[in-house]
């Protein structure tokens, strides 16, 4: 059905209704479904107010993209924010989190279908080289939504990353998931990952295996404690696998092989006419063994090696 050329205020009311229900729908409340006639009457509704002719030039696309930008920008802070907020367990907050970015990521993909008449070839938006529908939409759930809670995200997973070094079983899915948003809400580049995530879970790692060792070397014979070393390169390097970026893994294991081996070599009891401890070769990271040596020249040295062959 095709709507009638319609004043602004008119049309706009029209289509806040629309947007309404879309937005009800993605909340999970009671409403009927939107189906290709509910969009292609608000689709056409902006196509009719963008199409007037108005003094000053573009009086309507311009009011139209404003009001857009207006009904995000009210949404994220009002209705997605708070019930992000409100999660406090781990597993809560990280599910609430994706199920939020899934839904926006819905609602903005038929919002901007709705008013795509302000962005096509020579259109308002194209003209004016201002942000694109779709791009603002998700930068929007970036800057008033994550922005507001990554600390808290953040926190959470470290927490689950360190329930599971203690040998709980966690979601490693949910995990990796919640990682690869800190990437795509960045557009696809690391910064946000590296800076709000992973500086963080860097020095979080280093302080826990400061304190294992300070109790391991207190424990256990050399020989024990480099069998311990070499067991949690290899589970830390499976953690990687499964849910951190790849460029993670390298540093994740130098923290590591700094907190247990550099720290202590000095500390690791004598044993044997050289004191040399060597990891298994199964547990080598990067083909590389870790070897604790104490020789005439160069006692209780830590030194990176190449594997034999």
């Amino acid at each position: 059905m095709k709507r009638k050329a319609c004043d602004f205020e008119e049309g706009w009311d029209y289509l806040e209704r629309g947007i309404t229900k879309l937005k009800r729908i993605f909340e999970g409340l009671p409403e009927p479904a939107f189906n290709l006639e509910d969009y292609m009457m608000l689709y056409t509704t902006v196509y009719n107010i963008n199409s007037q002719r108005t003094y000053p030039l573009d009086k309507n696309s311009k009011q139209l993209y404003n009001n857009y930008k207006q009904v995000l920008e009210d949404y994220m802070p009002s209705k997605v924010l708070p019930s992000l907020r409100e999660k406090h367990d781990e597993y809560d907050l990280l599910r609430e989190l994706l199920k939020s970015w899934a839904n926006h990521k819905f609602l903005v993909k038929w919002l901007s279908l709705v008013f795509l008449p302000l962005q096509g070839e020579g259109a308002y938006i194209t003209r004016r080289e201002l942000p694109k529908l779709n791009a603002f939409g998700l930068s929007c759930f970036r800057d008033l939504v994550f922005e507001a809670i990554k600390d808290k995200v953040k926190d959470a997973v470290i927490a689950l990353i360190d329930r599971e070094r203690e040998g709980e079983e966690i979601d490693r899915t949910l995990v990796k998931n919640v990682l690869n948003l800190f990437v795509e809400i960045d557009e696809g580049k690391m910064h946000c990952y590296e800076k709000d995530f992973e500086e963080h879970m860097l020095q979080d790692t280093g302080a826990y295996y400061s304190r294992k060792a300070s109790n391991w070397i207190l424990q256990d014979s050399s020989e024990d404690y480099m069998l311990k070393v070499g067991e949690c390169l290899k589970k830390e390097r499976g953690r990687a696998s499964h849910y951190l970026q790849p460029s993670s893994e390298r540093k994740l294991t130098d923290i590591l092989e700094h907190e247990l081996l550099v720290v202590r070599a000095s500390q690791l009891p004598e044993e044997g006419e050289f004191g040399c401890r060597q990891l298994p070769r199964g547990d080598n990271v990067d083909d590389h063994s870790i070897i604790c040596c104490d020789s005439e020249k160069s006692r209780n040295e830590l030194a990176i090696g190449e594997t034999l062959e």
